[in-house]
């Protein structure tokens, strides 16, 4: 089984009912693009259910971090820390999602927040994919780097392969070990990290010499804040790609994975096309991953706020 195949049926297995499962999301501070998390998991916190009825979609982190609030309505210049173009775009996607609303006064634009942001989420629990044990690559270091710098309640080593006491003793202690087969067995639980104690992040390595930088608890707050909404509006499903030899593969009775009948696997859609000497152009599998999505996670496709935004616009339509 290829990497990404075993990440996707990892996900189908994960996806409840009790939490938030999503992929590829960034797990550094400092230098963002230094780490991706395979897999990352969000429990549900104390105010899920008000957090659901916002959207569906990931609020974006500078509108929440511009603390505009839900009273008087405020000039957004000046409120959001970004180049102003980025600003812009954070209050368009804020207004598009329901979390800002806008007026005019004196020519002037104005937001306020439509709801105060909750504190929706629990814990979050990072998934490292190593299907086969016998290709590690950078996982020693990257396994290193989450549990030095302890963004996340959790971190968890997934596996295809048999481990050996000889595997347990290359990877920091801290890290739980998962069997997955046919189901997900546990060779070893996971110790409990730090989040709200300052972190040492890992930026560079070299023979003799490793940069790290310390990052305070207010900067790991406010990246798990980003990792949290982004996985709850991007999910974990990929879009089916039209062609005619892929169909909806199934894990666990969870649907969405694209099967490849020509390869006899599921596949990477980033790879699907003409390129392909399997591809045959067609329609893209009828599949509804909202609705499945919905069904198997307390994921809200539909919530509330959205339903009454769109009744109030209704008034004054002709």
């Amino acid at each position: 089984m290829s990497e990404y195949a075993f990440e996707l049926a990892l996900c189908a297995r994960l996806e409840d009912g009790e939490r938030i499962v999503s992929r590829q999301l960034g797990g550094a501070v400092r230098a963002p693009g230094n780490r991706i998390l395979d897999v990352v998991c969000v429990g549900p916190g104390s105010e899920f259910d008000d957090r659901a009825a916002i959207t569906s979609s990931t609020i974006p982190p500078l509108a929440i971090e511009a603390g505009i609030g839900i009273g008087r309505a405020r000039d957004p210049r000046g409120l959001i820390d970004a180049h102003p173009e980025f600003a812009r775009e954070a209050v368009e996607e804020a207004v598009s999602v329901g979390f800002l609303e806008r007026e005019r006064r004196n020519g002037r634009e104005r937001v306020r927040q439509t709801v105060r942001y909750p504190d929706w989420f629990g814990e979050i629990t990072a998934i490292e994919n190593k299907p086969d044990l016998a290709v590690p690559g950078d996982l020693e270091r990257q396994l290193r780097t989450d549990v030095s710098l302890g963004l996340v309640d959790r971190v968890v080593l997934a596996t295809g392969s048999y481990v050996t006491r000889a595997h347990l003793n290359r990877i920091p202690e801290e890290v739980g070990v998962w069997r997955v087969r046919e189901g997900i067995e546990v060779i070893r639980e996971p110790t409990p990290l730090s989040p709200t104690e300052p972190g040492i992040e890992i930026i560079e390595e070299e023979p003799l010499r490793t940069d790290v930088a310390v990052v305070s608890v207010l900067e790991k707050a406010r990246k798990r804040r980003r990792i949290a909404e982004r996985a709850y509006g991007k999910g974990w499903r990929p879009a089916l790609p039209a062609c005619a030899n892929v169909e909806v593969g199934s894990v666990a009775g969870s649907h969405g994975l694209p099967y490849c009948s020509y390869y006899d696997e599921v596949v990477n859609p980033a790879g699907c096309g003409p390129a392909c000497p399997g591809f045959e152009g067609g329609p893209a599998p009828k599949f509804d991953a909202t609705a499945e999505r919905a069904a198997n996670s307390p994921w809200v496709a539909e919530p509330e706020g959205r339903v009454r935004r769109q009744v109030g616009l209704d008034r004054f339509s002709d």
